[in-house]
């Protein structure tokens, strides 16, 4: 049998349409129909070649959602038909330290789909069975999709914060990622902050579900943040090393500086506030397929959901470009037709 796989021929290659064998599931292995796959700015990792140890030709794509079609040996828990989804866990290898204390997204020796093994801009993609998670009925697969990462990075960094509700929580940006963060750190109970460039997305702030905004152009962002007696959280989303370094100074007492964005230049912080205060930065990767499951379960009752733009499959090249411009709103899904 043979399907549609959208390959990086080469480190720096352009996206291309071509026609491969199916590969069988192997033992431990699960064969899923992708019906939809996110385009994420981590694709541009295999797609640019930015990690020495991908090997090439290469399917992008770690945001999938599609049905069991087959299963390997000793693969009890997973049934064809059922709908499942794989996110930026892909599996682990069992030997680092990470992995040996339980600690499975830490793994030094991560199976990212679309980076060590093919993802999910294709019809079919096989992965590993710890890497499925289960998707509800009720969500759609376009929407599903980008909540397996961009939704489970950050609400899962948020739930395994020290904030409680009704904490003051600020999500620094409002993109693919930060619109996320807002509708979660709402719907959990937070005194929500946004922080965006520009007046002209306050109402979008509130209409996604914050108390608050702060438009960075024209504000203090860490005085404004004091003046709500300082955030518990301030989770990152942004790239701008620079306006992570203009947030940090409105931490509150105990506050964490969550980092989910990767922004390519240091950030800055004065430190004796922080000591003073017991104030942290630190990051947070993602979560394991349990995660990705609480993740859309919490979704599916709260009715967090992202808002996409979509293309078919054969327009890969055109998806990730427009991804790549940083003008989507905000997540861009590709859809097989399946």
């Amino acid at each position: 049998m043979r399907a549609r796989y959208v390959e990086v021929s080469k480190a720096g290659a352009p996206l291309e349409v071509v026609t491969r064998e199916v590969p069988e599931p192997a033992a431990g292995e699960v064969r899923v129909r992708v019906e939809a796959c996110g385009v994420c700015h981590s694709d541009s990792l295999t797609v640019a070649g930015l990690l020495p140890f991908i090997t090439y030709p290469r399917t992008p794509g770690h945001e999938i959602v599609g049905r069991v079609e087959s299963v390997g040996a000793g693969v009890p828990q997973w049934k064809p038909g059922q709908r499942v989804g794989v996110g930026w866990y892909g599996g682990h290898c069992r030997r680092c330290e990470p992995c040996r204390r339980g600690d499975l997204v830490a793994c030094q020796n991560p199976l990212i789909p679309g980076v060590i093994y093919d993802g999910g801009y294709a019809d079919y993609v096989v992965a590993p069975a710890e890497a499925i998670a289960a998707i509800p009925d009720s969500l759609k697969s376009v929407d599903a999709a980008p909540l397996l990462c961009a939704g489970i990075t950050t609400f899962n960094a948020l739930r395994n914060s020290g904030a409680r509700p009704p904490d003051t929580v600020a999500i620094l940006g409002m993109g693919g990622l930060g619109h996320l963060g807002v509708q979660f750190a709402a719907k959990m109970g937070f005194n929500t902050v946004a922080i965006a460039r520009g007046a002209d997305k306050e109402q979008f702030a509130h209409d996604l579900g914050a108390r608050h905004y702060i438009d960075s152009t024209t504000t203090d962002v860490a005085a404004a943040l004091k003046k709500l007696s300082g955030a518990r959280v301030v989770l990152a989303t942004v790239t701008d090393a620079d306006a992570m370094s203009a947030a940090l100074g409105g931490l509150g007492y105990a506050g964490e500086f969550v980092i989910v964005g990767v922004p390519a230049k240091p950030i800055q912080a004065a430190v004796p506030g922080m000591v003073m205060q017991r104030q942290s930065i630190h990051g947070w990767p993602s979560g394991t397929a349990i995660d990705s499951e609480d993740t859309l379960k919490f979704s599916e009752i709260t009715g967090v959901l992202p808002l996409t733009e979509r293309y078919p499959l054969e327009r890969a090249a055109e998806a990730y470009a427009r991804m790549m411009t940083g003008k989507a709103r905000f997540r861009v899904v590709l859809e097989t037709g399946a």
